[in-house]
C-alpha cells in the first residue's frame, strides 16, 4: 500500500511538474511558435504568435502578442499587437467561447474571410482599442479606422461582425458606412434578429456634424426617427440624379423628422447653398412617397441644376394620403420673382396652381424649348391647371435663328388655364390675355402687341390680336384645332403698315413699297410632324397709294 501511495504521489508530482514546465515553455518564444504551428496544422485556420503571457495577478486572462489569425490559404482576418483573452467557465463545454476578448492596435478584415465561414471564436464581450475594421459584405458595408468600443455578446456570422443579436457602442476616428464617410463617429445601438437599431449616431460629416437615431430591418427598410445635419459642406462627382439614387435603391425610407441647417451641396452641374430644411412624417419608396400628416419647410440661398437656377427659394408644403398642398413657393428666378400656391392630387395626378405670379423676369428660352414642349410629362404628372395667373414687366427672348423673338415689359392675366392634359403640354382650356410694351418677331419690330384667347378641348380661339408697326396697326383673329394635325386659321388686317411687313414672317417679298393696307387669310397645320409652310393655303391683298397686289399661296408656294 505504501508503494502504491508513493507511486501515485510521484506520478502526481511529475504531472504537476510537466504542467509547470509546459506553462513556462508556452510563455517563451519557442512555446508560442509551437502552439501556433499546432493550431495551424490541426485546424482549418492559421495562427501566428510571438508570445503568450499569463500573470497570476489576473489569473483569468491570457495575453497574446503579435497575433495573426485567419483561414488557411487566405490573408489574416484578425491582426493585432496584443489580444487579451478573458477565460470563463463556459469554456469547459465550448473552449473557444471566451468571457472577453480585448483587441488592441490591430485590424479586423472580414473581406479576407471565405464565404459561408464563421470565425470560430466567440465572447461575452468584444473590446476594441485602436482597431481598423473592414466589413464590405455586411448588411451595412463599413470601413472604420481608430475604432474603440465594445460588442456584447459577440457572436459573429459569416457576413456580419456584429452577429445577429448584440448591443454595441463604438467610436471611430474615421468611418465610411454604406459609402458615406464621416470623422469622429459615435455609434450606439443593438442588433436584434438582424434588425439594426442605432439609438445614437454622431459624426463630423462633410465639414459639418450629424446626430440622430434610426433603424434598419432585415429587408433593408430604413426608419429615421430623428436626424439633424448642421453646416454640411459636401462636394461630389455625381450628378443630382445619381446623388439621390441611394434613397431610391433601398426598399423604403421612413422619416419621422429630418432637419438640415446651413448646408451646401455641390455636384458637377448642380449646387444648393445655405439650405435649411425640415421634413416630417414621410415614407419614400423608390420614386414614390406616402404620408398621412407630413410637411416640408425649406429655404435656400441658391439652387442650380444645369442651366436652371433659383435664388432664395422658399417652399412650404403639407403631405397627406390625398396628395400635396403647396402652401407657399416663392423664388427669385432669371432676375425676376415667381410665386405660387396650390396642390397636387394623387388620385388624378393633377397639379393645380391656385395663384401663380411672375414678375420682372429676364428670361431666354432654351434652344430646345419646342422639343421639351412636345415631350410627354412623367407618370406622376397627368395635368396642370392654373386657376389664376398674373405676369408683370417680364422680358422673354428666343434666340432660335430660324425665328427669333423678344417681348419686352410683358404683362398678362390667365384664369382656369389648363396647360397639360394626359401627360402632354398644351393649352387645353381657360382664357388668357397678354400685352407688351415692345416686341420683335424675326427682325420685325412691333409696339404694344397684345393677344387674348380662350381654349377648350376642341380649339384655341384667338379673339383679339393687335400691334403697331411702322405708322400703322395690325389686327387679327385666329383659331387652332386641338387634334393631332393642329389646323390653323388666321385672319390679319393691316392699316398704314409697311407693304412688306409679312416678309420676315414667311410670305415672299411683294413688289411694293411704302405704307399699305393689307388683308391676309390663311389656313394651315401646326402639326409637330411636318413643317408649317408646306401646309399653308391662303391669299393676301395689299394696297398702297399707287398700286395693289393680290397673291394666292398653295402648299406654301405663291402661285
Amino acid at each position: 500500500m505504501k508503494f502504491l501511495g508513493k507511486f501515485f504521489l510521484t506520478l502526481l508530482l511529475l504531472i504537476l511538474l510537466g504542467l509547470v514546465v509546459l506553462y513556462v515553455l508556452l510563455q517563451t518564444q519557442w512555446g508560442a511558435g509551437w502552439f501556433s504551428r499546432w493550431v495551424s496544422d490541426k485546424t482549418a485556420w492559421h495562427l501566428s504568435l510571438s508570445k503568450i503571457e499569463h500573470n497570476f495577478s489576473s489569473p483569468s486572462h491570457i495575453m497574446l502578442d503579435d497575433f495573426s489569425f485567419g483561414h488557411d490559404g487566405q490573408p489574416a482576418v484578425l491582426v493585432a499587437k496584443r489580444v487579451d483573452l478573458g477565460l470563463a467557465l463556459v469554456q469547459f463545454s465550448d473552449w473557444l467561447h471566451f468571457d472577453s476578448i480585448d483587441v488592441r492596435d490591430g485590424e479586423i478584415n472580414l473581406a479576407n474571410q471565405t464565404p459561408d465561414t464563421t470565425l470560430p471564436i466567440q465572447a461575452n464581450r468584444l473590446q476594441l482599442n485602436n482597431v481598423r475594421i473592414d466589413s464590405p459584405h455586411s448588411m451595412l458595408p463599413m470601413i472604420a479606422e481608430r475604432v474603440n468600443g465594445g460588442i456584447i455578446p459577440w457572436k459573429p456570422t459569416p457576413t456580419d461582425m456584429l452577429g445577429s443579436d448584440a448591443q454595441f457602442q463604438m467610436s471611430a476616428g474615421k468611418l465610411t458606412l454604406n459609402g458615406v464617410p464621416g470623422n469622429n463617429v459615435l455609434l450606439q445601438g443593438s442588433v436584434k434578429q438582424h434588425r439594426m437599431i442605432f439609438s445614437n449616431i454622431g459624426a463630423d460629416l462633410a465639414r459639418g456634424s450629424m446626430t440622430g437615431n434610426a433603424e434598419r430591418d432585415t429587408q433593408g427598410n430604413w426608419k429615421i426617427d430623428q436626424l439633424r445635419l448642421n453646416d454640411i459642406r459636401l462636394q461630389t462627382h455625381q450628378n443630382l440624379s445619381d446623388f439621390l439614387n441611394p434613397l431610391r435603391d433601398v426598399p423604403s425610407v421612413s422619416i419621422n423628422r429630418l432637419d438640415m441647417t446651413d448646408a451646401r451641396l455641390q455636384g458637377p452641374d448642380w449646387a444648393v447653398t445655405d439650405l435649411d430644411l425640415t421634413l416630417k412624417n414621410i415614407t419614400l419608396r423608390g420614386d414614390d412617397w406616402q404620408s398621412d400628416d407630413g410637411s416640408l419647410s425649406m429655404n435656400a440661398g441658391n439652387f442650380i441644376n444645369g442651366g436652371f437656377e433659383l435664388n432664395d427659394p422658399i417652399v412650404n408644403a403639407n403631405f397627406s394620403a390625398q396628395g400635396i398642398e403647396l402652401a407657399q413657393f416663392s423664388s427669385r428666378w432669371a432676375n425676376g420673382v415667381i410665386r405660387a400656391s396650390g396642390n397636387w392630387t394623387r388620385s388624378d395626378k393633377r397639379l393645380t396652381l391656385n395663384d401663380l405670379a411672375i414678375a420682372g423676369l429676364e428670361y431666354t428660352l432654351p434652344q430646345n424649348w419646342r422639343d421639351r414642349w412636345q415631350q410627354a410629362l412623367p407618370s406622376w404628372l397627368d395635368s396642370v391647371l392654373v386657376t389664376h395667373a398674373t405676369a408683370n414687366r417680364n422680358l422673354v427672348i428666343d434666340i432660335n435663328p430660324a425665328f427669333p423673338f423678344q417681348m419686352t415689359a410683358l404683362d398678362g392675366n390667365a384664369d382656369n388655364l389648363r396647360l397639360a392634359r394626359q401627360h402632354q403640354w398644351g393649352i387645353w382650356g381657360g382664357k388668357a390675355s397678354f400685352n407688351a410694351a415692345e416686341a420683335t418677331f424675326n427682325r420685325t419690330d412691333l409696339r404694344h402687341p397684345s393677344i387674348a384667347f380662350s381654349a377648350n378641348d376642341q380649339q384655341i380661339q384667338v379673339t383679339e390680336m393687335s400691334a403697331f408697326n411702322g405708322n400703322g396697326l395690325l389686327e387679327g383673329t385666329a383659331s387652332v384645332g386641338q387634334d393631332a394635325q393642329r389646323p390653323l386659321t388666321l385672319n390679319l388686317k393691316g392699316q398704314a403698315v409697311p407693304a412688306n411687313v409679312l416678309q420676315n414672317w414667311g410670305w415672299p417679298a411683294l413688289p411694293l413699297s411704302g405704307n399699305s393696307n393689307l388683308l391676309l387669310q390663311v389656313k394651315g397645320s401646326l402639326s409637330a410632324a411636318a413643317p408649317l409652310r408646306q401646309s399653308v393655303e391662303g391669299n393676301v391683298s395689299v394696297t398702297t397709294d399707287t398700286q395693289s397686289v393680290q397673291q394666292t399661296m398653295h402648299a406654301g408656294q405663291v402661285q
